[in-house]
């Protein structure tokens, strides 16, 4: 009888832990389950940036994937639910509006819902945006629900996210991860090896003197890029032009008052402070231009906007935004910080964690890298990144603040792609969603009413409604939303109820 030989399996060496690391290293491993090798390299010593603790709703399509129970996560991480991000202050001082996941309205025929809207508003049949967004008026109430609708099938689903520790998560992966057969090793990284021939990297060498070989290296070690930058210079694009804030201040605080469905993002003099309610304390920190206000300046501001008594001194980042000019680079592939930084106010982070893990997926290499699926890779990670960019620049640039942080941000020149999205929309109220990109249409539709981007006009088979239907329409939406928040239970005796961490 012949015995064949099994080939060697392929060698992924994962090179920095926290929540990139073990998000990939958990997918890695679950879906890769014969031929391949996982291995993670981290030290205890190095710590993680942990600003990600507010998600979007595809984190739930993450955990469903690795088979996670989502009540048990949600103790795990002292996680809490999240139906929006509101947002203060943005468009001008006083001013408050809500990216709420999910359905706005409802489309009917061939235009979508803002046209009504729109027209319905210049005829005076029409209530502000807010109220014809379920999530919105959920969260508002401090409400919570999953599952079917309460009250009727007309009612659309509530699509959720999470807000919880970073941390914790990581941690929660770890042990996933672990049991399921990845290597962990403690130890730093003193030098990364490169094959003499081919200049990919072939090896880490450890400070105990340990070498871990390897066919494919993940570089999940934050800011530094000790191997998609310090090894191979891929390049950086500084967008700092577009996102000037350079700066961030870290804290958390004492949980109190009630435990929002939301997160907050609040304008202030050179930035915005978020404000994010886990089971067991509250996440805070402010993003600031160091150009336009000191780091004393800075502390003082974060700290005179806590809602509570702070649990630490506050903490400081520093980091530019853009992105590396290719995120895989011969056999490494960047995710996380390493791959480029945009700032959390869209909740992006852990997002593109887990998109950047997909894609790496479908195409994945052999042992050896073909040029074309390195390309492909860039191509994808390039288009993602850069109408997430978009989307964050809208939210500065559209404002009537008078600061001169915010007269800067007002006077930018935009990228093409964002400019001619706003045109589009200033006209008719029109919004084309490109390729699969992150944000949909209902999400440029509440940021750029809420921004103050009022269109000029609206579609025409908007007026095909009579007037009486048209408002007899709106009322309808709002009640039906109304009714159906109304039913929900409360967002505190939600978790009591289901995911309580442990006191």
């Amino acid at each position: 009888m012949r015995v064949t030989e099994q080939p060697d399996p392929v060698t992924i060496v994962i090179a920095g832990g926290g929540s990139a690391g073990w998000m990939t290293a958990a997918a890695l491993d679950r879906f890769l389950e014969t031929g391949y090798r996982i291995r993670l390299i981290e030290s205890e010593e190095i710590g993680t940036v942990g600003v990600g603790e507010s998600t979007i709703p595809q984190i739930r399509l993450f955990n469903e994937a690795l088979g996670l129970d989502e009540d048990a996560f949600v103790r795990a991480t002292q996680a809490t639910f999240k139906l929006g991000i509101e947002f203060d202050g943005w468009s001008r001082p006083g001013a408050r509006y809500m990216h709420a996941f999910g359905a706005v309205g409802r489309d009917v025929g061939l235009i979508a819902f803002q046209h009504y809207w729109l027209r319905a508003r210049r005829l005076g049949l029409a209530k502000s945006l807010d109220h014809y967004a379920l999530n919105e008026v959920a969260a508002r109430a401090d409400k919570m629900h999953r599952g079917a609708p309460l009250t009727g099938p007309a009612v659309p689903p509530v699509p959720y996210a999470f807000q919880f520790d970073a941390g914790l998560y990581a941690a929660y992966l770890r042990r996933f991860a672990e049991l399921r057969g990845v290597e962990r090793t403690e130890g730093k990284i003193v030098e990364v090896i490169r094959d003499g021939k081919s200049g990919d990297v072939a090896a880490l060498l450890l400070e105990s003197g340990e070498r871990v070989a390897g066919d494919i290296f993940i570089d999940c070690t934050g800011f530094r890029g000790l191997l998609i930058e310090q090894t191979l210079e891929s390049g950086f694009e500084d967008w700092s032009h577009w996102l000037a804030c350079d700066r961030a201040l870290v804290v958390p605080s004492a949980g109190t008052g009630p435990l929002t469905p939301y997160t907050r993002a609040r304008a202030l003099t050179a930035g915005w402070q978020w404000r994010i309610p886990l089971q067991h304390r509250v996440g805070n920190g402010h993003v600031y231009s160091s150009s336009h206000l000191s780091d004393d300046e800075a502390t003082a501001l974060l700290l005179a906007n806590l809602d509570s008594e702070p649990l630490a001194d506050p903490r400081p980042l520093r980091f530019k935004a853009g992105k590396r000019r290719r995120a895989w680079e011969r056999n490494v592939i960047a995710i996380g910080l390493s791959s480029g930084f945009l700032e959390p106010l869209e909740s992006t982070s852990i997002h593109m964690i887990q998109s950047a893990v997909s894609r790496l997926l479908k195409l994945l290499p052999g042992r050896h890298v073909a040029a074309a699926d390195r390309d492909e890779y860039n191509r994808q990670t390039d288009f993602e990144i850069e109408r997430i960019r978009d989307f964050l620049i809208l939210h500065y640039q559209a404002n009537q603040r008078d600061e001169p942080f915010w007269q800067e941000c007002r006077a930018m020149e935009l990228p093409d792609t964002l400019a001619r999205k706003i045109a589009l929309f200033r006209a008719n109220g029109n919004i084309v969603r490109e390729h699969e990109e992150l944000f949909t249409e209902v999400g440029w539709l509440q940021v750029l009413i809420g921004q103050g981007v009022v269109p000029h006009g609206y579609h025409p088979l908007a007026d095909q409604i009579e007037r009486g239907d048209l408002g007899e329409f709106m009322e309808t939406i709002e009640l039906l939303y109304a009714r159906e928040a109304g039913r929900m239970t409360s967002h505190v005796d939600f978790i009591a109820r289901h995911c309580a961490a442990p006191r």
